[in-house]
């Protein structure tokens, strides 16, 4: 499965001969920079030895063919493009690079042609090309080459489904996976998660696939590429930061107004309830009041063609946690 994808970008003109002018990106986690001057020269060793095995497309953009190269613990798996360029992928150790290499080929093919106008000078850019790469080649690992016979059980019975989640950083995402798997909370477990990952969770004669998109800004533009093939949709909020509230809200609204999502149901979770003072005695009259309350703001009385929940949780606290997966199974029922 893949780990981290990087890329170098060197000067035309020394081929990445002086350390100094490298810029390396990496996704989601900085595992390769510039003071690691052995790793890095090994990496690029195999692009200073000529022009070999390249291929070209109508553009002129020259892509070598992928390498397998394992150093320093790291299985990785590289390319060079118009020899300024290299962008490396990283397995776990016992998987084969070349199960990828169509995957990734096509990728490069398709993120990098000059008639989109792709820039590798603009960071923002990179960063977009690295998060669109992992996502698909990630999708592809999980979907195609590491299907477990248990999870292809459960495909051939018609019971996976795939579980899309989103919503801002900092609202519980990760913690509610964690906790739907495992049963466990830890304070401060996760910080803000940058990492597009995919847990799954068995509940009863069904498996759910469930894809756990990061929540900043620089993320959001990718996270349309996970929604495909979706069977259910969780929005995740935080109800105790309503400084966010009409951040939240246009990010949903952008999510759900689009066409091609109409009638997939939608789990709408309001985390973090635990922050709110309730007396016992009063606690259904007053979340009754304050459903209607974040209703209104949200406008979830606009949601049109499609089944949908609103549920209060706490994953701290393990408030309503029972009920988000039974839930989830009468939307798909």
């Amino acid at each position: 499965m893949i780990q981290n994808i990087f890329l170098f970008k060197g000067n035309l003109e020394n081929k990445f001969q002086d350390l100094k002018d490298l810029n390396i990106y990496c996704y989601p986690d900085d595992i390769i920079n510039s003071n690691e001057k052995i790793l890095v020269n090994k990496i690029i060793k195999e692009y200073n030895q000529g022009e070999s095995n390249n291929s070209q497309n109508s553009n002129h953009i020259i892509i070598s063919k992928p390498v397998a190269q394992f150093i320093k613990n790291l299985n990785m798996y590289t390319a060079c493009i118009n020899n300024i360029i290299i962008i490396g992928l990283i397995f776990d150790e016992e998987d084969n690079p070349y199960d990828y290499k169509e995957t990734f080929e096509e990728l490069m093919y398709e993120f990098i042609n000059i008639e989109t106008d792709y820039s590798f000078d603009d960071e923002i850019e990179v960063d977009n090309l690295l998060i669109s790469m992992f996502i698909d080649i990630r999708r592809f690992g999980d979907e195609v080459i590491e299907k477990s016979p248990e999870i292809e059980n459960f495909y051939q019975k018609d019971s996976f489904y795939k579980i899309f989640l989103f919503g801002l950083d900092e609202v519980g995402k990760s913690s509610l996976v964690r906790r739907l798997k495992t049963g466990r909370y830890a304070e401060n477990y996760f910080s803000p998660t940058k990492k597009f990952n995919i847990e799954y969770i068995q509940e009863k004669e069904k498996l759910f696939s469930v894809w756990d998109m990061p929540g900043q800004k620089v993320f959001r533009s990718k996270w349309l590429k996970g929604i495909q093939d979706s069977n259910i949709i969780i929005f995740m909020m935080d109800l105790a930061n309503q400084r966010r509230f009409d951040e939240s809200k246009k990010e949903f609204w952008n999510v759900i107004n689009h066409p091609e999502l109409k009638e997939i149901p939608l789990l709408i979770i309001g985390n973090k309830i635990d922050l709110f003072n309730y007396s016992k005695e009063n606690d259904g009259e007053q979340l009754n009041t304050l459903k209607s309350e974040i209703s209104n703001n949200f406008s979830f009385d606009k949601i049109r063609n499609r089944e949908w929940v609103f549920l209060f949780t706490s994953v701290k606290t393990n408030f309503n946690i029972d009920n988000v997966l039974s839930t989830i199974t009468h939307l798909l029922s």
